[in-house]
């Protein structure tokens, strides 16, 4: 872990979102660091908006709320729409295309990708695509050691799941891989 950083996760409710912010926040407590874990939803409980956000210091954290995040992830079209340009000039925007189609970058690091398709494609269940996208962005960010996370998911996923879960971090850590050395970017 290396200084601050500030990460909103954000999409529909009944993606899983808040269980992921709250496992990475888990993962970065387990590094030593300090971290705050905050999230908010609609009034539905599921298809309403989400958001969960996480910070992450090596240093006592003095204010909990995010201003400008380094990292966003938006898996619905609507937590695009509020949240897509909201983030540092040399942060990443990570996007389900799955349900986002008119991605644009503005000049901004911006990775593109259909997570829940793949997490319905390569392991049959749309359910984990949260865990891919928490790999993918620990991947691209280096938040946490991977083996940090991997044993953070664990601890949190439902007791028969944990290869799923595993498989589709991995994945999500070999999509991180694979953008870094395609330049898969728009930019």
């Amino acid at each position: 872990m290396n200084g601050r950083s500030e990460i909103r996760l954000s999409g529909s409710g009944g993606q899983g979102l808040i269980l992921a912010a709250i496992i990475l926040a888990e993962a970065v407590a387990d590094e030593g660091g300090y971290v705050v874990q905050t999230q908010s939803y609609g009034p539905e409980a599921r298809g309403g908006a989400s958001k969960a956000e996480v910070i992450t210091d090596v240093e006592e954290i003095s204010y909990p709320k995010v201003g400008s995040p380094d990292f966003v992830l938006t898996m619905s079209e609507n937590s695009y729409l509020k949240y897509g340009s909201d983030y540092k000039e040399d942060g990443i925007l990570l996007v389900d295309t799955t349900f986002v189609k008119n991605v644009v970058s503005n000049g901004k690091n911006v990775v593109a990708l259909p997570i829940t398709r793949y997490a319905k494609e390569e392991l049959g269940r749309d359910t984990v695509a949260n865990i891919i996208a928490l790999g993918i962005l620990n991947g691209l960010a280096n938040i946490v050691i991977h083996d940090t996370l991997k044993k953070a998911v664990l601890s949190r996923c439902p007791s028969g799941s944990e290869e799923i879960n595993t498989k589709a971090l991995e994945l999500g850590l070999s999509l991180a891989k694979e953008t870094r050395s395609t330049a898969s970017r728009l930019a």
